[in-house]
């Protein structure tokens, strides 16, 4: 059986940086009982405005920064910092942007109120990443995404990048969480997360509303693999997936010594499927 080597967690939320949630936990300690099985792995984040810089020790790493990403005919300078989690010895990119991340807390603002552009947030994000891992030259034979503003990766990887070196042989995992947002995008966002390599038939699924099951089931469609990451989940989202005939991991629970291990297997698993 084929081993799984690379791993490329592409997550939403990672404990210490922000508030402990079941997928911050998840953020911070799946990555490091993957690499603690002898895999090689790169974690990113999104460098939200919440996130205390000096306290955390961030600093900017100026080869991979200084991209700029096109999103409605608007360039945006992309930022790429680090910092290390000491006692995982495991280091945490971020995606950091001075138009959609630097002073912006996370999903919602001081009042409660989700940010308007929370979808070019995702669309910078995703494209943020996988620049970023191009620029690295590196190779994850597996992509795992974590939360909704991971959800166009996928997409991205199949349709976009799918000639890159990087992502070439990539297979793609999407774990579902309990984590909805309550307010459609914008039409717009059709236009606005286009990219070579994608026509509009590949997006249809995302329909005229485009909520947070539509954008998870997108995901999915690109995905090769889903993970339940919580106990509670969007059920017509895992339905979709389930009609998709891939591979799918139950929730296996909140202990990081059963799920990593089971985590583990699916990787191999997934990566072996020919679909």
């Amino acid at each position: 059986m084929a081993k799984v080597n690379n791993v490329l967690f592409i997550s939403q939320d990672i404990a210490p940086f922000v508030d402990e949630t079941p997928m911050s936990v998840i953020g911070r300690e799946l990555p490091q009982a993957i690499q603690e099985k002898g895999k090689e792995i790169r974690t990113f984040m999104p460098k939200w405005g919440s996130i205390n810089e000096r306290r955390n020790q961030l600093h900017e790493v100026i080869r991979l920064s200084g991209m700029n990403l096109i999103i409605d005919d608007t360039d945006h300078p992309l930022i790429i910092k680090v910092a290390s989690i000491q006692a995982a010895r495991m280091q945490v990119y971020f995606i950091d942007s001075e138009d959609f991340f630097q002073n912006k807390l996370q999903i919602v603002d001081e009042k409660g109120n989700e940010y308007e552009d929370n979808d070019s947030r995702a669309i910078f994000y995703a494209r943020g990443v996988l620049e970023t891992v191009k620029k690295l030259r590196w190779t994850p034979e597996i992509v795992h995404c974590h939360g909704w503003m991971s959800a166009l990766s996928p997409l991205y990887i199949k349709k976009s990048y799918k000639d890159e070196p990087s992502f070439r042989d990539s297979k793609v995992i999407f774990s579902l969480y309990d984590d909805k947002f309550n307010t459609p995008f914008p039409k717009e966002f059709k236009e606005r997360l286009m990219l070579k390599g994608i026509d509009k038939k590949d997006i249809e699924l995302l329909g005229d509303e485009i909520d947070y099951s539509s954008l998870c089931k997108l995901a999915i469609q690109y995905s090769d693999g889903v993970i339940q990451s919580s106990e509670k989940v969007d059920q017509s989202v895992l339905d979709f997936a389930k009609e998709k005939n891939i591979p799918i991991l139950d929730y296996q629970g909140s202990e990081i010594e059963k799920y990593a291990d089971a985590f583990e297997e699916f990787y191999d698993k997934v990566w072996e499927s020919d679909l």
